[in-house]
């Protein structure tokens, strides 16, 4: 068989813990059989982290401004736990997807992966409901204290003009907790711009929310943005017949849950987080769950919305053999070979990437599947391991190359 030929590398963001074997495994099983594979690789594992000062996320992330495609393992973000488990690490270092994310300037679009054996939760969802993530502030950049007697609080902008802005926040009678948030306008406007820009590509209705009736300010800011930058598109929605739909937070919720689905449904930081959770569980698990960080500039990295299964992994170095389901990390790899193969103008590597989810679906659609989905699917089906459920794949994905 001769190798689809490729012509500019894919950034290749290696990770940890289970899913850094099965990474291993899909490239092997999956991919270097049939494409001659040109990354530019870059060890995302959290004892290289930890090596290179975490300078090696920097690295990555803007070797994937470079390359415009990039794809990426799932990683550990070390807490407390974590530092004793790893008594090596000198630092409890930052989300390599937080700091890829703000290098890029990008929105996370996720999405569930459909079967025709995994029916979601709610009967009259046919189509995949993408969430679009804003990646930027809010509570993940807030600023929090503890007060243990009255008193009053007051939040202080000072310009470097010299200006000085002061507003009360409460005046209290005890002891209290407090969160100064925030977001900046250029963030806010590049979340829009991607937002509109991957309705526009993809060819879907996009739905924005918040909760501008309470936040009048903040969210009101948000609202205002999407506005404008939907004035700049407003053309090309009417010429593609879709739509740009805003309304508040709780409405949306309703809404969704009446809909057939086949949207974009953009939210904050946090609602992005909780409502692509929710979205996942209810067509199945995050493991079948495509996500993809776009900048307004067009670049992609692909990645597992999943964290590096550290359960399964222990069971792995015992030598046990693991039901690990591997079709989120199957479905990064397919997506960023798709978008190389589109920048590049590669046909074969495009039909490639299409078959690698194609010959997925068709395993588990026939009862191939990991323990998790078994689970799922109604049926009396037995897991199978990871390594059995790739083979199923590649079997089915060399018929689909021939």
């Amino acid at each position: 068989m001769i190798k689809i030929r490729m012509a500019v590398p894919i950034v290749e963001m290696d990770g940890d813990e289970m899913t850094r074997v099965l990474w291993r495994v899909i490239k092997d099983e999956l991919i270097l059989p049939f494409v001659d594979l040109k990354t530019e690789y870059y060890d995302l594992g959290l004892l290289n982290r930890n090596a290179t000062k975490d300078s090696v996320t920097i690295e990555a992330a803007n070797a994937a401004k470079k390359f415009g495609v990039a794809v990426k393992c799932a990683t550990i973000t070390p807490n407390k736990r974590r530092m004793e488990e790893y008594p090596e690490l000198t630092e409890m270092w930052k989300s390599p997807n937080g700091s890829i994310r703000s290098i890029l300037d990008g929105t996370v679009f996720r999405e569930p992966i459909i079967t025709d054996k995994i029916k979601p939760l709610i009967k009259n969802w046919r189509r995949p409901i993408a969430i679009a993530r804003h990646a930027y502030g809010d509570v993940y950049k807030a600023v929090e204290t503890i007060t243990d007697e009255p008193g009053e609080c007051f939040m202080t902008f000072k310009g470097a003009s010299g200006s000085d802005k002061t507003v009360p926040v409460q005046k209290i009678d005890g002891s209290a907790v407090w969160r100064v948030e925030h977001n900046k306008e250029s963030s806010i406007r590049s979340f829009a711009r991607s937002c509109f820009n991957y309705a526009i590509d993809t060819k879907r209705d996009l739905w924005f929310s918040t909760k501008d009736t309470i936040s009048k300010t903040y969210d009101g800011f948000f609202k205002k943005i999407f506005e404008q930058e939907f004035e700049n598109r407003k053309t090309q929605f009417d010429e593609l017949g879709l739509k740009y739909f805003y309304t508040l937070i709780d409405d949306a919720a309703a809404r969704v849950m009446r809909s057939e689905g086949g949207f974009i449904w953009a939210c904050k930081n946090y609602d992005g987080d909780v409502m692509s959770d929710i979205v996942s569980t209810i067509f199945g698990s995050l493991a079948m769950m495509t996500s993809a960080l776009v900048s307004p500039d067009g670049k992609y990295e692909f990645e597992a919305a999943h964290g590096t299964v550290t359960q399964h992994y222990y069971k792995y170095l015992n030598g046990e053999k693991t039901s690990t389901n591997p079709t989120a990390l199957i479905f990064a790899w397919s997506g960023a070979l798709k978008k190389r193969a589109e920048l590049d103008n590669i046909p074969e590597l495009s039909s490639f990437g299409d078959n690698m989810g194609k010959s997925t679906i068709s395993a588990i659609n026939d009862g191939f599947m990991t323990k998790d989905l078994a689970s799922l699917s109604g049926e009396r089906i037995e897991g199978i391991s990871a390594d059995a459920f790739i083979a199923e794949i590649r079997k089915r994905l060399k018929a689909l190359q021939r």
